[in-house]
């Protein structure tokens, strides 16, 4: 049964594990993108690709109609950080990075998911850009605990993404602007979830709690520019940016991560 604690929804196990299968969906329809984005390939194809398994799934995509956005999935391309639209004339070439945003709703529940794919050989700053964003999400996700802080992630996402800076003698841009979300019912709810702060504060995370944490970093500065569609997020400095997110509960045995492959 859902509850609130604190304006945050809470869900019970049967209500979790229907999220789960809503995040299988996306993490299939985020598969059948990775297996397909090759040089050569529109993020418009790319899209008609995650729409596909989703509505195969019997789920429908969170994101068409979102507001008025026009696809399934956010394609966002070298300097686009997020919500990037796809487009049958945007072709993706070798050397790429390719950030994607997918979210599916099945029996009213939502899952949302981002990777960044390597088109072809990309370049060695870009590969290190992409698995210093995915290790904060990471580092993240295991703060997703029962008794800690909403803060305490976004100190985390922070302190993995200076640390893989310092490691790999680069300054990454931390996104501030736009975070993770609560999600369950609906695909955007409280509480918003920044990417970088001091620990310790806002809400106590309770069982029964679901959280998307999605850190965006970039090869420079973190400013933003939004693009004349109203949509489209990408650097101010045309630096290239890099998305990973997952949908997280928060269980009494720990993080259970909703979107990730059934293998893994």
């Amino acid at each position: 049964m859902l509850r609130r604690g604190k304006g945050i929804e809470l869900k019970s196990r049967g209500e979790i594990e229907a999220m789960r299968a809503a995040g299988l969906v996306v993490a299939r329809a985020l598969a059948a993108v990775r297996e397909k984005a090759v040089p050569g390939v529109s993020t418009g194809e790319l899209d008609a690709i995650a729409e596909q398994v989703i509505r195969d799934a019997g789920a429908v995509p969170s994101f068409k109609g979102y507001h008025g956005f026009p696809a399934s999935i956010c394609a966002s391309l070298n300097e686009k950080v997020v919500h990037g639209i796809p487009s049958v004339r945007e072709v993706v070439s070798g050397g790429d990075l390719l950030s994607v945003d997918c979210g599916a709703i099945l029996d009213g529940w939502h899952g949302d998911s981002a990777v960044t794919l390597a088109i072809g050989e990309i370049s060695e700053a870009d590969r290190a850009l992409s698995a210093a964003t995915e290790a904060s999400m990471w580092a993240g996700i295991e703060k997703v605990r029962a008794g800690n802080r909403l803060t305490d992630i976004s100190h985390a996402v922070e302190t993995a993404a200076l640390a893989a800076a310092e490691a790999d003698g680069r300054e990454y841009g931390i996104i501030a602007e736009y975070g993770g979300h609560g999600i369950g019912t609906q695909m955007h709810m409280e509480p918003f979830l920044p990417n970088l702060g001091k620990p310790g504060r806002g809400p106590k995370l309770r069982p029964g709690m679901c959280l998307a944490v999605e850190p965006m970093l970039t090869g420079g500065t973190a400013e933003t520019e939004e693009l004349d569609d109203a949509w489209t997020v990408v650097t101010a400095d045309g630096s290239r940016a890099a998305h990973w997110e997952h949908t997280v509960a928060i269980t009494e045995d720990g993080p259970w991560v909703l979107t990730a492959p059934e293998d893994s």
